[in-house]
């Protein structure tokens, strides 16, 4: 993930000492050489800022030889935060709507040395809701990249909702390849306090709803360390090992739900299996869905 000849250097940018930034930092650079944190006020997209930043380091290198010879500095981890986000895009290509002092936007791009990325997403939204409830009862996951604050703390089926809860954060992860490595930019967005989310069609949730006093910057504190941590596991064994944690998370699980795969436009969702695709069962077979391949909607929404 990190160039282990690469030593430490200095955040880019810390302007905001209120958000935490060089603390944050301080924590993750022996986990991440090399990383910078960015905190800015406005930014159309933390995403696209980062995706164009390793396209340009890319540019950068034209020959195998140029390729083999170092690295430049876009390779080292980036963590990029927008205080105003005001184009952020979701998967599919919806627009993420968030709000100054309502929202946590950020980014981390970073070389992902594993040749299978798949269930990424699901090992990051994992990381996120384990670090913000860590006693498990009223985070879940919807596959592939869905935060879900649970309407009760048992998730029972009494909960409000198609899902038992109501969306809220989501997760972006893009790929970008620089010489010949690949990087990873993985978006994150939380509302932490309410405000109107048009992405969710199952009711929009924020974090001051479990956390009262909620803030972007402690949400941002709380899940940095847990978030690379686990992106230094996955890097290492996959999500296999994840595939359980993932299950008690899951609230698509049982559910019957809807999908654009032809060969199963509608089953029951049967949890995810080793490589993090969704089983959906229905006349007798079970199929994967690829989180590529299919949007997932529970059945009876249009």
């Amino acid at each position: 993930m990190t160039d282990p000849q690469a030593s430490p250097r200095q955040p880019a940018s810390i302007a905001r000492p209120h958000w935490g930034a060089e603390v944050l930092w301080q924590a993750l650079v022996p986990l991440l050489p090399g990383l910078s944190i960015e905190v800015v006020q406005t930014l159309d997209s933390t995403n696209s800022e980062l995706t164009e930043r390793l396209r340009n380091a890319s540019r950068v290198h034209k020959t195998p030889s140029e390729r083999r010879g170092g690295r430049v500095d876009d390779l080292f981890p980036q963590l990029l935060v927008a205080i105003d986000q005001t184009a952020g895009r979701g998967r599919l290509g919806r627009r993420w709507h968030s709000t100054a002092g309502a929202s946590l936007t950020f980014s981390l791009a970073l070389p992902l040395n594993r040749p299978d990325w798949s269930g990424l997403s699901l090992a990051v939204g994992l990381a996120v809701v384990e670090a913000l409830d860590p006693h498990g009862g009223r985070l879940g996951l919807k596959w592939p990249n869905d935060l879900i604050l649970r309407d009760s703390g048992d998730g029972s089926a009494e909960d409000k909702g198609p899902v038992g809860g109501r969306k809220l954060g989501g997760i972006l992860i893009e790929s970008v390849a620089v010489g010949e490595q690949r990087a990873a930019v993985i978006g994150i967005g939380i509302n932490v306090i309410p405000q109107p989310l048009a992405e969710a069609d199952y009711g929009a949730a924020a974090l001051a709803e479990l956390w009262p006093h909620a803030t972007p910057q402690d949400t941002l504190a709380r899940i940095g360390e847990p978030l690379v941590r686990a992106l230094l596991a996955f890097e290492r064994d996959g999500f296999a090992s994840l595939q359980d944690a993932y299950a008690r998370r899951d609230v698509l699980r049982g559910q019957v739900v809807r999908t654009t795969d032809r060969a199963m436009p509608e089953g029951v969702a049967a949890g995810v299996d080793a490589d993090g695709a969704l089983k959906v069962a229905g006349g007798g077979q079970t199929r994967r869905v690829l989180s590529g391949e299919v949007s997932v909607r529970l059945a009876g929404i249009a």
